[in-house]
């Protein structure tokens, strides 16, 4: 077993591992009572609960090298899906390349936890690179509509994920669990937040925040959501975080309405394109980039307001 897993950690993985099957109890025996496209739907949540839970487990559980790699993979297919769907121009290959052989480096840095030069890799150096090597291509038509849906795509998936390797090198400042407690309480959170907008939602549900992009989703299912994970984040974080419960529901708070902010924002993305998925990786529930969309803006807030506050010192 790695010597960074903590006995917090395993036993916050199981808690989270029983609560999945208690879920998932609750949803067969509704989907067998009152079968419906909401029963579907809470099915569909709960089983990408299972699998974020259980990807970002094999990501804690194996030392940080496998773990930092096994992230850097997962964000290799979230990039990979959200290039197969936009429109690029043969020129735009080489591009494709370097982007591809900046992800390990992105990664590197997060693992060698150097702060500076991960912060500025993708949003200065790529982003001055990507149209350079255009504009030295020759190639202008399409040029600015390339340079925006390339350097926001690796801004959204690149740059965004690699923050869950960033909170895993957390070190000595990370609290009682590590750097693997940091993740878990992330990533628990986003994907609690996720089902239990929904199921607020439902019961309650009445009115619209963003009808043209997600017309499901509404402030009774929002604010709800918010509310139970700021809760859950508040028992979580003693244990998972180095923050006390006060400061840990604020953290909760975060992760709730950034993770909102992530669903909508790919949903618009893919509204723009006219899909329903980014991929079939998931047969039945999408691509990776569909089960990661809440994380593109949860994982960055989460890091730079624990890098600011707690790693600082500041609380």
């Amino acid at each position: 077993m790695p010597e960074a897993l903590s006995q917090n950690v395993i036993w916050a993985l199981g808690v989270i591992y029983g609560l999945l099957i208690v879920a998932s109890v609750i949803v067969g025996i509704l989907k067998w009572r009152s079968p419906g496209k909401a029963t579907t739907e809470l099915s569909r949540r709960v089983t990408s609960w299972w699998f974020m839970i259980t990807i970002f487990t094999v990501a804690i559980v194996t030392n940080r090298i496998v773990s930092t790699v096994f992230l850097g993979l997962m964000t290799y297919l979230a990039f990979k899906e959200y290039i197969s769907l936009i429109p690029t121009r043969p020129v735009d290959r080489i591009i494709l390349f370097f982007a591809y052989l900046a992800i390990p480096v992105q990664f590197t840095f997060a693992h060698l936890n150097s702060y500076g030069l991960f912060l500025v890799f993708i949003p200065v150096w790529m982003f001055l690179f990507f149209p350079m090597v255009m504009t030295l291509v020759g190639k202008t038509e399409g040029f600015l509509r390339a340079v925006g849906t390339l350097s926001w795509g690796m801004m959204i998936t690149v740059f965004a994920l690699s923050h869950t390797a960033m909170l895993l090198a957390a070190g000595p400042s990370a609290g009682p669990a590590g750097g693997a407690g940091l993740l878990l309480f992330l990533v628990a959170l986003t994907q609690f937040n996720d089902v239990a907008q929904f199921t607020w939602g439902k019961l309650f549900g009445r009115h619209k925040i963003v009808p043209k992009v997600s017309p499901n989703k509404t402030w009774e299912g929002f604010l709800g959501g918010l509310g139970s994970t700021m809760v859950v984040a508040a028992l979580a974080g003693p244990f998972l975080t180095p923050m006390p419960f006060y400061y840990a529901a604020l953290a909760g708070g975060m992760i709730a309405i950034a993770g909102f902010l992530g669903d909508v924002t790919i949903s618009a993305f893919k509204r723009d394109l006219g899909v329903k998925d980014s991929g079939g990786l998931i047969p039945g529930h999408g691509g990776i980039l569909d089960r990661v969309d809440s994380l593109t803006y949860a994982a960055p807030v989460f890091y730079h307001a624990m890098h600011f506050f707690v790693f600082s010192g500041r609380i």
